[in-house]
C-alpha cells in the first residue's frame, strides 16, 4: 500500500490510500541488544522463511551459541522448511542453533509485529 496526497479535502470514508498489492514482512527482533531487522518479500513462503532462518544464524547472530526463536503457529513457520532448501548437514548446522518456542494458541495473533516493540520500551 502506498499513500497519495491531494491538496483538496478527501471525500468521506477515504483515507488517501491506493491499493498496489500485498507484501510480506519478516520481522526479527532482539530486545536484549536493542536491535531489529525487517525483510520485505513479495510473498510469505516456506522457502523465504528458510532463507531468513539461515540469515539469522549466519548474518545477524553468527557468534551466538543458542538463539531463542519465538514463532507463531503459521504453517510455514517450522524448522522442517530448511530441508526444502538446504542439504542435511547444513540443516543440522542451522537447526542446532535454535531453541524454538511457540506462544500458547489462545495468545497467538495473525499480526504480532508489535510484540518486539512492547518488550523494551526505552529503546523505541
Amino acid at each position: 500500500m502506498s499513500w497519495s496526497f491531494t491538496p483538496s479535502p478527501l471525500p468521506p470514508n477515504t483515507h488517501g490510500s491506493v491499493w498496489e498489492g500485498t507484501c510480506n514482512l519478516f520481522m526479527i527482533a532482539c530486545p536484549d541488544r536493542a536491535w531489529r531487522a525487517v525483510n520485505v518479500t513479495d510473498r510469505r513462503g516456506r522457502l523465504d522463511f528458510a532463507h531468513r532462518l539461515k540469515d539469522l544464524v549466519d548474518v545477524h547472530c553468527p557468534e551466538a551459541e543458542q538463539i531463542r526463536l519465538v514463532m507463531d503457529h503459521l504453517n510455514t513457520h517450522t524448522l522442517a522448511v530448511l530441508y526444502e532448501v538446504f542439504d542435511a548437514p547444513e540443516v543440522r548446522r542451522i537447526a542446532r542453533k535454535f531453541e524454538v518456542h511457540y506462544p500458547p494458541p489462545e495468545r497467538c495473533s495473525p499480526c504480532r509485529s508489535d510484540l518486539p516493540l512492547t518488550l523494551h520500551q526505552p529503546w523505541l
